[in-house]
């Protein structure tokens, strides 16, 4: 869980999901899990934060059945493929969902 401090805080990098939300053409329920994952999974040092914007967005996408690819995504947040591959999966599990197993 996360509280609205953390929000406040982290706002620049909301923005940036919005808006590479935004760029995918992703909906409202989307937007709002993917917010919700990357707010419940904020890492300490700032670099990694990119990537962690970026599995959320993905997640957040599967999660509202409006599926990306995961390069699409990397592309949206400028990061690797590489970066989302890694870290999506246990995002959804710690959220205690079912990750695909496409």
């Amino acid at each position: 869980m996360y509280s609205a401090r953390d929000r406040v805080e982290n706002q620049d990098w909301l923005d940036r999901i919005d808006d590479a939300a935004a760029d995918l053409d992703l909906g409202k329920e989307a937007r709002s899990s993917a917010a919700d994952l990357f707010l419940s999974h904020i890492p300490d040092d700032d670099r990694s934060k990119r990537a962690v914007a970026a599995a959320s967005l993905y997640a957040g996408s599967l999660i509202a059945g409006e599926e990306r690819s995961q390069q699409a995504v990397a592309d949206a947040m400028d990061v690797s493929r590489l970066s989302v591959q890694s870290r999506w999966k246990p995002l959804l599990e710690d959220a205690g969902f079912q990750p695909p197993t496409w």
